[in-house]
């Protein structure tokens, strides 16, 4: 065969790797949505991943010459692969969200930097033909700016998630960002206006929108508050898909493409279904005046009634109907499997046992869902939380486990409530309420939980480990 066969052999090949690894990210995705296909998913879409980059190093060319650098790039990919594997294998579940929006963060950042590498190499035939006003320029540049947000929303996102960095709110800020996004809009107009021979000639506008970008990316994310982080996650993720996307049309990649436009699908649609959660708006997210803790109650607000562990026991025991409503406090404690062999022993004793999920309890989108996964909790089990409320009437005993916010009465009753609105598990209308919380402290919100304080309510201080430990020996006991 001669040079030219091999050519089109070669493209060929990579033609077809890109569509098989699109076809095996949709269904990756696709697994995702249950927990019992999501591992396969992932592994699907790991192994279209890996497809795509080997056949990209080994077919892909460009002006008919093959990729260079071939030992920096496996150089790269070996380190990237074995930090990224170290990193993944010691974070704690309570840390997974922090890890998430880092990771996220990365991807926006590569796709910045391409962006930012590209640019100066735009082809000087499509500026004479077409100008810098062309779909080439408007992927580098959309590219650059979504990517730039995603990555420096995404650091910030990861220092308020491990408490080293605080929440900035100022009441300007919302003109202040929307500002901020006119003057980016307006650089990128005035870029692809201009008659210039070659794009190298606006290079330090770029480096300009860049640094602009970062700025926004950091002031729309400064004033989000601990509540409000599931959202940020989802929507900075989604950023990154887009941000990607753009770097499969400069590339001509399919799978790059692809893999970027399901990611930033997947994030928008997920972002606009936490924000209904929250009874929330989008674009109040995007503009950064996303959520904001209200503030602290200090007057008194009642009388809370402890119960004691083998009290607890002898309720839990001789209920028919218990649901468990897990948060963050659960994963802190990291109290996930001793809740499932709390659960267990309570089933084997003809007890009805579900979890009430709310789709923003914890930190990220699914924590919840992931930490009990973890502990083999059936998925059967987990329920969400505009399904479970209707039959928490004739729910004996509901458990409250490190939550606050989610089961907070104010979201129906106080209209002057920052989390007024906000669609809750009604944890009120079950017929017994056991709160487990290390104190009185208040949620991400800040303020006061009426619950606490209900007829219903009995408080069991302490630690959610040790609490559910001492719980099961007493439930095996009778």
């Amino acid at each position: 065969m001669n040079e030219l066969s091999l050519f089109s052999v070669g493209i060929s090949i990579l033609e077809i790797t890109y569509i098989i690894a699109s076809v095996l990210f949709i269904l990756g995705l696709k697994m995702l949505s249950h927990p019992l296909t999501a591992r396969r998913g992932n592994i699907y879409a790991a192994i279209g991943m890996i497809m795509a980059i080997v056949a990209t190093i080994l077919f892909h060319q460009k002006e008919g010459k093959p990729i260079g650098n071939i030992g920096l790039i496996i150089g790269a990919i070996v380190v990237g692969t074995i930090i990224g594997w170290v990193i993944a294998k010691r974070v704690r579940m309570t840390a997974m969200p922090q890890l998430v929006s880092f990771f996220n963060g990365m991807g926006g950042a590569a796709a910045a930097l391409i962006s930012m590498m590209e640019f100066p190499h735009v082809s000087p035939e499509l500026i004479a033909e077409s100008g810098m006003s062309n779909g080439h320029v408007l992927a580098i540049l959309l590219g650059l700016v979504i990517g730039t947000v995603s990555w420096a929303g995404s650091m910030i996102a990861f220092g308020k998630l491990d408490g080293w960095i605080g929440d900035l709110r100022v009441k300007a800020m919302k003109f202040v960002n929307l500002t901020i996004l006119a003057v980016i809009v307006v650089l990128v107009a005035y870029i692809m206006t201009r008659d210039v021979q070659a794009a190298s000639e606006l290079t330090t506008f770029i480096y300009i929108i860049f640094a602009i970008a970062v700025v926004y990316g950091v002031l729309f994310v400064m004033p989000i508050g601990g509540a409000d982080m599931p959202v940020v996650i989802s929507l900075l993720n989604s950023f990154t898909g887009v941000a990607a996307a753009m770097g499969g049309f400069l590339y001509n990649n399919q799978a790059m493409l692809t893999g970027g436009i399901l990611v930033g699908s997947a994030g928008t649609i997920l972002t606009v279904l936490m924000c209904r959660a929250m009874n929330r708006s989008l674009l109040n997210v995007i503009v950064g005046v996303f959520g904001g803790g209200g503030k602290a109650n200090t007057e008194e607000a009642g009388t809370v009634k402890e119960i004691t562990v083998s009290d607890a026991a002898v309720l839990l025991s001789y209920s028919k109907k218990v649901v468990i409503v897990p948060g963050y406090g659960l994963a802190v404690a990291q109290a996930q499997h001793i809740c499932h062999e709390l659960d267990k022993l309570l089933e084997e004793k003809g007890v009805e046992v579900k979890y009430a999920i709310h789709p923003v309890a914890g930190r990220m989108p699914g924590h919840m869902n992931v930490l009990l996964a973890e502990a083999d909790v059936p998925y059967e089990q987990l329920v969400e939380s505009d399904e479970v409320n209707p039959d928490l009437p004739n729910t004996d005993v509901l458990v409250v486990i490190g939550a606050n916010d989610v089961v907070n009465p104010a979201a129906e009753d106080d209209p002057s409530s920052p989390i007024y609105g906000m669609p809750i598990i009604k944890a009120r209308d079950a017929r017994n309420i056991i709160v487990m919380k290390r104190g009185m402290g208040k949620g991400y919100a800040a303020i006061e939980n009426m619950l606490f304080f209900n007829s219903k309510t009995r408080m069991l201080f302490g630690d959610a480990k040790g609490t559910l430990q001492n719980l099961v020996n007493e439930v095996k006991a009778l």
